[in-house]
């Protein structure tokens, strides 16, 4: 009866120490989600001074001012890690072509206020950068604990989901180049 005893504590013991773990994992990824979500919201805060300040030296360039517009609302919308990230890429592709056509403007280059907000975009994009990286290492660690026995067993009877990672779409795992030259 004893020995049946110890294996049954045992056995609770394990149970409560994987569920902590599972517990702490999950705060761990809500926390950095979180996070991204500042970072994007600091982001997408950003876009409507670039494209005034655009617009300003630019004001016929309606079309690619209003793509980054309508790339904003929709990145905006986006609900969860997949579709933010989906998201976030067509917004980055918008904001490249902002870039690509501050170019043809050297008044536009040439402006401070312009370089301000570039200096902030690059800021803001290696904060969302790190942000991303810490997000999917704390949802890598998740999924496996998830998947892995016996906590498996333990994340099955407590209803613990893999949760999605944050990636940007095919091809957009660079950030916004804004860089010019004089």
């Amino acid at each position: 009866m004893l020995v049946i005893s110890v294996v049954l504590l045992a056995v609770a013991i394990a149970i409560v120490g994987i569920y902590n773990s599972l517990v702490r994992l999950k705060v761990l990824t809500e926390n950095a989600w979180s996070v991204i979500g500042v970072q994007l919201k600091r982001r997408h805060d950003l876009i409507p001074n670039l494209v005034n300040t655009v617009e300003g030296y630019a004001s016929h360039e309606k079309q690619t001012l209003q793509a980054v517009v309508d790339a904003r609302t929709q990145a905006l919308l986006a609900t969860g890690p997949a579709q933010s990230g989906q998201m976030e890429g067509q917004l980055t592709q918008a904001l490249k072509s902002i870039f690509a056509l501050a170019e043809s403007y050297p008044q536009l280059r040439a402006s401070e206020n312009f370089a301000e907000l570039q200096t902030s975009l690059n800021q803001i994009e290696a904060a969302i950068q790190n942000a991303r990286r810490y997000y999917n290492a704390v949802v890598r660690d998740l999924n496996t604990k998830v998947a892995q026995f016996p906590s498996n067993i333990v994340a099955g009877l407590f209803k613990f989901e893999p949760k999605e990672f944050f990636e940007l779409q095919q091809g957009e795992e660079a950030v916004p180049e804004v860089k010019f030259s004089s």
